[in-house]
């Protein structure tokens, strides 16, 4: 049964574009507002609201959203149209730079779509808001029709108490929209561009001047230089009569600091503009570093808004290896080890439901698992009236059960005492049988939806040649599918014993048996997929391709048999 809600966006969905908007509102304490915002996004059918992040000293909200570029750039709209109405930037005070009632509003690519389409989309959304309500409109980042507008700081220079004057300026002049000062609405400034991560870093500080320090060490555009090292001396000036600047130390962010009166402490607030350069566990060690330098200390750090579950696992598996431990552990655990060293509990509890993207996309659609059962609930299903989840899910569950034992007794291997040296040996396996085994985990669900697939087909209505042409393709197309699924199985089973062939004979000594009863389950695997292939093979009219999938099916099955009694072999001697 298919539990997915309409208005949520199928991300799964074969070349189904994805796009996120995070819009910046310059309102953070009245939540009547916020909520009248929010609500308009909500509006637009097919457009999920991932994260709503209000802050009071800042008065700012953070939104985020996601969905189809066309149900984006609507909601996008009605929210900016919504804020115009309701805020009044006369009215604003915050600790946030800020220029409009909605300041920026970034357009995000994240499936089946380029940053070049999205800034297409990002200025007609432009287009549309300067036009429809009157707004100037900057664009900046990669929607920018000038380098002088592409950094936000450049566009937002002065803020809203200087817009006035700057509306007045030739080189100024909105991209979109009007070119008059509104005092209630200010001004906006819309983009593209990759996945950016709002990032602030605790300090044990009240004073703002020392964590600005730290951030101009750290953020790429760096400091000014000055004729002496005082803050207070001269800016040097080039030939041209512009300031001369040392670079920070982090490429791809920017920084600065100030004091959250809500939580009593100094922040280094950063925008990691592309996470491949600078990801967060390294701008969190370098600003320990730094502020170590200046006699601080770091006490922890905090997302604003969502960030890629790559993120956080990259963060942990960095911390997992300065420790020397296995990082081929479950991403539970791998995010747990990120939460805890970045310290991201420390202001407020760290939810991944709610912070990680993927995790609340998951959440949101709230489709039932297989894999999500408990071992009873599963057995149970299995042995109901019902004809799914049958041998393939079975055989996907076995090859699983096996790679994870192979996994095993590579992170036993990685903590023996007395094998440090080698624990990055046994890490490296641990996180090859981790990826076999969350590859077969998804198989469990996979297949059974192969079978389902195939009834569907058959369901199909049959009156006319047409529906009987259009029901036969249907029926076709999903039998090689369920063809597929367990061929896929059966390679990812036997992948998975080159695990569990090491862990025997160079792994752990005390965990021998449990590599050879994951060779078992492997095997097992193996074999049973092999059955449903065949089964399904004799629904299919491609002859060729059936002949082409049993004879490798066949050779995977042989191959598999003989790893399996060599590796039986070695267990064997090693227990005797």
């Amino acid at each position: 049964m298919n539990t997915r809600s309409e208005n949520i966006p199928d991300c799964k969905a074969e070349k189904a574009q994805l796009i996120e908007c995070v819009p910046n509102f310059s309102e953070g304490r009245n939540m009547n507002i916020i909520k009248q915002i929010t609500d308009s996004i909500e509006s637009v059918d097919g457009v999920m609201l991932i994260n709503v992040d209000t802050g009071k000293a800042t008065n700012r909200t953070v939104v985020t959203f996601a969905g189809s570029p066309a149900d984006v750039c609507e909601a996008a709209f009605r929210a900016v149209k919504k804020a115009s109405e309701l805020i009044d930037m006369s009215k604003h005070h915050g600790e946030h730079p800020r220029f409009g009632a909605t300041d920026v509003l970034p357009l995000v690519p994240i499936a089946n779509i380029t940053l070049n389409e999205t800034v297409e989309l990002a200025r007609n959304l432009a287009k549309r808001i300067g036009n429809e309500l009157n707004i100037p409109v900057y664009c900046y980042e990669a929607a920018a029709f000038t380098s002088q507008r592409k950094n936000l700081a450049d566009c937002r220079a002065g803020e809203y108490e200087g817009l006035k004057e700057k509306l007045l300026k030739p080189e100024w002049k909105p991209d979109f929209g009007t070119a008059k000062f509104s005092p209630k609405t200010g001004a906006i400034a819309v983009g593209a561009r990759n996945f950016l991560i709002a990032y602030n870093i605790n300090l044990n500080t009240t004073s703002v001047r020392r964590a600005n320090a730290i951030a101009f060490d750290l953020r790429e555009k760096g400091r000014p230089k000055r004729e002496t090292s005082s803050p207070a001396s001269k800016k040097i000036i080039d030939e041209n009569g512009n300031e001369t600047w040392i670079p920070g130390i982090l490429k791809s962010v920017k920084a600065i600091g100030w004091f959250i009166e809500e939580y009593g402490i100094a922040q280094i607030s950063m925008n990691l503009t592309d996470i491949d350069v600078t990801p967060m566990h390294v701008a969190f060690d370098k600003a320990c570093e730094c502020a170590a330098q200046r006699g601080l200390r770091v006490t922890g750090s905090e997302l604003v808004g969502v960030v890629p579950l790559k993120a956080m696992l990259d963060a942990g598996i960095y911390f997992l290896k300065k420790q020397k431990r296995s990082t081929g552990i479950s991403d539970d655990e791998i995010i747990k080890i990120a939460v805890k060293s970045l310290g991201l509990n420390e202001l407020y509890p760290f939810d991944c439901k709610k912070k990680i993207i993927e995790y609340i996309f998951a959440e949101k659609e709230n489709k039932k698992l297989l894999t999500d059962l408990s071992l009873t609930a599963f057995s149970n299903e299995t042995a109901s009236e019902s004809p799914a989840p049958g041998g393939g899910s079975i055989s996907a569950y076995m090859g699983a059960l096996g790679a994870a034992l192979g996994t095993m007794v590579a992170n036993l291997s990685a903590h023996k005492t007395g094998w440090d040296d080698r624990w990055e040996e046994f890490s490296d396996w641990a996180e090859r049988g981790k990826s076999f085994m969350d590859a077969l985990l998804k198989k469990v669900d996979e297949d059974t939806n192969a079978f389902n697939k195939i009834m569907d087909a058959f369901a199909l209505p049959k009156k006319t040649d047409r529906e009987k042409q259009i029901r036969k393709q249907k029926i076709q197309e999903a039998t090689r599918y369920a063809i597929e699924v367990p061929l896929s199985v059966m390679q990812l089973c036997y992948d998975s014993m080159q695990v569990i062939k090491a862990m025997a004979e160079s792994g752990n000594p005390n965990s021998i048996s449990d590599a050879g009863v994951g060779a078992l389950a492997a095997r097992s695997g193996i074999l049973g997929a092999f059955l449903n292939v065949k089964i399904n093979a004799s629904g299919l009219d491609d002859k060729t391709f059936i002949a082409e999938t049993l004879a490798k099916a066949q050779k995977i099955a042989n191959n598999a048999c003989a790893l399996e009694k060599e590796i039986l072999n070695t267990v064997e001697q090693k227990l005797t």
